[in-house]
């Protein structure tokens, strides 16, 4: 399976998270999995002005194509599992990972249909990777922060016609995510 890990850790002196990843990629690897790791804080990257380009001036792309983006999103639909990875910074994922997440608009149309009985954007492709979502949790990091997290990012899936298919926090030993991963 082909992995695409976002590793939204803004803070390069959290070397445990990174380290955290580099093992799980590792792991991942050793299963035969091909796993691309995109450390998102050393890519130039920006946030989405809104200006619908990618819907109307270049369909698909994003109107400014100077930076990053443009590779992390052509990693991601040719992927089969995306992994959004981040500390967990004031109750949410980081700033970091949520301004590349918001560059994901142009993967699907400006149509809507209804799906799943609720009003979604149309597919642009045929195939969506699953989503993943490991967590590092904060000394005041609850279950509530947690399950609010999880329901936005499976909410979001929703949109890009795909499953959330975990959410692990880091506690979690490197063997049992592997193996939930293993297992889809």
């Amino acid at each position: 399976m082909r992995i695409i890990i976002l590793n939204g850790n803004p803070d390069s002196a959290n070397t445990e998270f990174d380290n955290y990843l580099n093992i799980l990629s590792e792991s991942l690897e050793s299963k035969n999995h091909e796993v691309v790791d995109l450390t998102l804080r050393n890519l130039e990257t920006r946030y989405c002005v809104g200006c619908f380009g990618c819907w109307v001036k270049t369909p698909g792309e994003c109107s400014s194509t100077a930076y990053a983006s443009v590779d992390i999103r052509r990693n991601i639909i040719n992927s089969e599992l995306i992994i959004f990875a981040s500390p967990v910074i004031m109750g949410f994922t980081s700033a970091l990972l949520k301004r590349v997440h918001d560059k994901f608009i142009p993967l699907v149309l400006p149509y809507t249909g209804l799906y799943h009985e609720e009003s979604h954007h149309h597919p642009r492709y045929d195939r969506y990777p699953s989503m993943g979502l490991l967590l590092e949790p904060d000394l005041d990091t609850d279950q509530e922060d947690i399950d609010i997290i999880t329901e936005i990012y499976r909410r979001d899936s929703l949109n890009f016609h795909a499953d959330l298919v975990f959410t692990r926090p880091t506690t979690d030993s490197i063997e049992k995510v592997t193996n939930e991963i293993n297992s889809l």
